[in-house]
This record gives structure tokens, sequence and C-alpha cells, in this order.
């Protein structure tokens, strides 16, 4: 007797934490809460396995493959999570109820009882409808319809839910892939401002910074309600959504601490507080959901670990050479300091966590190989291309097209 209720309240409780987490994942469009929730203990256990899988290769390429495969792979298991979980709960109220069911192979022992539920239970959860073991009483026939009902509104809110998910992971990457001309690959916050050191490119960065400010309110929208979207990986190793992010952060950092405000230069100051600001707010939300505060504090009152003195250096020689004007006073890098504190430790508590590496300050000395901009930079200048076939193709590019009178040689940052 008492074996029966005790699986009668657990098949309830069982139930009752597997709905209530499909509708704080897929369907509650805010931040999840509970540290018991069986998404994010599944997400924690299934992560940090695959971590120390990922670990065993000496190749860096081989793990970034393996951390881009655990977004889609944990997404499938965990629907099969949770559809197990609710054909066990459901198993446990029919055996509660003494197996109300009318079954051929008339079960003697508990164990086989509870192996008929669990059938009976899964058959009905996909209706599959087999009709081999029939209710026998009332209340064992709307629990059926009921586990059957679950079971069509389960699949059709998996179904529903792809869609919303990848069109998210989508819109979030389009800006990511676009950032590769205008910050480099990866990005850097001084090649940003390098790039756009062109007549006009103080409105061009404006505008950068406005449809940043907006990528990061959707980021708030889609990834504080899905977290999942975290762990996809960017298509290519040297890109991601946190370094992107970091790297506008730091660029709108230079603009309110470090770069003095020239004649119509402030558009650009005040539109990298307001991407700032909601930029920053982002970092800290996704540092809730994942309960990362602890490790954030750490951070926080640790050394800082980027921008060392020679990075320092080559990014003030970068901005210089574009053409911006630093602000000369000593105070300058304890104002970058304090503004670099707001945002980066959050930054790196993600990081460590997601395993993704977070920016440079400026591109590196030497750079292992050129990136996709400057592989087109010739198109960029008139150069020949086979004159002695045909004088009229001795340019890429028309000498009346505006592309002519662009440069790309050092005496011409841009």
């Amino acid at each position: 007797m008492h074996m029966h209720l005790l699986a009668t309240i657990f098949g309830c409780l069982f139930l009752a934490g597997v709905l209530l987490d499909c509708f704080q994942t897929i369907i509650l469009p805010r931040r999840p809460v509970g540290r018991f929730r069986i998404t994010r203990l599944f997400l924690l256990s299934t992560w940090n396995s695959w971590q120390l899988l990922a670990r065993l290769s000496p190749s860096r390429r081989v793990r970034e493959q393996l951390y881009s495969i655990y977004g889609p792979l944990a997404l499938l298991l965990l629907f099969v999570l949770w559809a197990a979980l609710l054909t066990f709960a459901y198993a446990l109220i029919y055996f509660g109820m003494h197996m109300p069911f009318a079954d051929p192979t008339q079960p003697l022992t508990a164990f086989a009882r509870l192996r008929t539920c669990v059938y009976v239970s899964g058959t009905t959860l996909f209706t599959l409808g087999l009709a081999d073991v029939q209710p026998a009483t009332p209340m064992a026939r709307m629990l059926v319809v009921l586990e059957a009902g679950t079971g069509l509104g389960f699949v059709a809110l998996v179904i529903g839910y792809l869609p919303v998910l990848y069109g998210a992971f989508s819109a979030r990457e389009v800006h990511v892939a676009l950032l590769d001309a205008r910050a480099g690959s990866p990005p850097t916050a001084g090649e940003l401002l390098f790039r756009h050191s062109f007549e006009g490119g103080q409105q061009a960065l404006t505008e950068l910074l406005a449809e940043w400010e907006r990528w990061c309110a959707t980021m708030l929208e889609t990834h504080i309600s899905y977290p999942l979207l975290c762990y996809y990986r960017s298509q290519h190793d040297n890109q991601s959504w946190l370094a992107a992010l970091t790297a506008v952060l730091d660029a709108c950092a230079l603009l309110i601490a470090a770069i003095d405000t020239a004649p119509g230069s402030g558009a650009s100051s005040r539109q990298a507080q307001l991407t700032f600001a909601v930029g920053r707010h982002t970092l800290v939300d996704l540092g809730h959901v994942f309960r990362r505060e602890r490790r954030e504090r750490d951070l926080l009152a640790a050394p800082p670990q980027r921008l060392q003195d020679d990075e320092m250096a080559r990014l003030c020689d970068l901005l210089t050479r574009a053409g911006f004007t630093l602000c000369g006073d000593t105070a300058m890098r304890d104002r970058l300091l304090a503004v670099r504190r707001l945002y980066e430790p959050h930054a790196q508590a993600l990081g460590q966590l997601l395993r993704l590496d977070l920016p440079l300050w400026c591109p590196p000395p030497e750079p292992q190989r050129p990136d996709a901009w400057t592989r087109v930079a010739g198109l960029r200048a008139p150069a020949p291309l086979n004159p002695q076939a045909d004088p009229s193709l001795g340019v890429h590019i028309s000498p009346r097209s505006a592309a002519s009178h662009l440069h790309d040689d050092a005496s011409h940052p841009l």
C-alpha cells in the first residue's frame, strides 16, 4: 500500500516538474528561475562532461568542432529526456493506481506490472494507439486521454520551438559575420576604430553602434529566454557572439573614456554610451542565467588580465595613425579601467564557462594570416589584369567609378 502511494506521489511530482520545466524553457518569455530545474541540471552535467571529452584532443580545431556539436546535440537530448520523464511519470501514476488495465499477459510481480505501466504510458504519450492493453476503470481512461493530449502538445511545442530557436540564432550570426569586414577576424576594438577613420567614418561608426544596440536588445529578448543558444557556436572558429560583443564594448569604452571628442564626433560618443549600457546589461543578465555571480566577483577582485602595457602602447599607436586624438591627461587609463571593470568580469566569466576566447584590444603585431577584408583590398585600387591581351582590361574597376578614388596603401589608413 505504501509503495503504491509513494509511486503516485512521485509520479505527480515528476509530471509537474517536467511540465513546469517545459513551460519555462519553451513558452515563458523571461529568465527562468530556480536552481534545480531539469534543463539547468541537464546542461550543467552534460556540458561539463562534454568539455572533458573535448580537452582530450590536442588539436584546437577538433576541440572547436566538438564544442560546436554540443548545442544542437544537447537540444535533441533534452527533448528525449523530457519525453522519458513524462513517460515514467505517468507510468508511476498508473502503477500507484494498482495498474487498472486489462492486460492479456497478466503480469504477477510488481516489476512486471511496472513494466506494463511504462509500456502503456509510452504508447499513449506518442499516441500509437495499439490497444493491446486497455484501461479497465473510468479513472484510468481519463488519465490515458490526458496523457495522449500531453503527448500531442509536447510534439507541437517541439515542432514550434525549433524554428524560433534557429531564427534567433540566424539573426545573431548575421551581425557577427558582418563585423568581420569592420573589425577584423577575430574582431578587435582598435581595428574597428581604425577601419572607420575615413571621411564620413564617424557617421558610419555611429550607425554601426546603433545597429549593435538593437542587436544587444535582441539578445536580451532571445538568449535570456533560450539560454541554450549561448552554446551554439558561430560558423567560423575565429568568430563568436561573445568576442563580437566584447569588441564592441571595448570600442565603446575607448570612445567614452580614452578618445578626445572632436568636433563632429560627439554623436559617436553619445551612441557609444547607449550601446555600452545595453551591451553590459546583456552580459550581466546572461551571467545571472548561468549563475556566474561568484566567479564574476572573483574576477572583479583580481588584477585585470586584458590590455597589458605593451598592447596599450600598440593600441595608442594604431588609433593615433588612424587620426583619433587620445585624451592626454594622466587619468585616462584610470577612467578606461573603471569602465572596463563594469563589463570585463562578466564577459570573462561567460567565456570561461562557454569556452569562448575574448578578443584582444588591437590586432597582434604579426597576424597569422590575412582576413577576408585584406584579401579583397586590391579591388579598392586600380591594378593591371592583362594589358597585353586587351588594353581595356588594364584595371579592375572603371576610372569613373567612386571606387577608383579609394586607396589601400601605407599612406592611406583606409
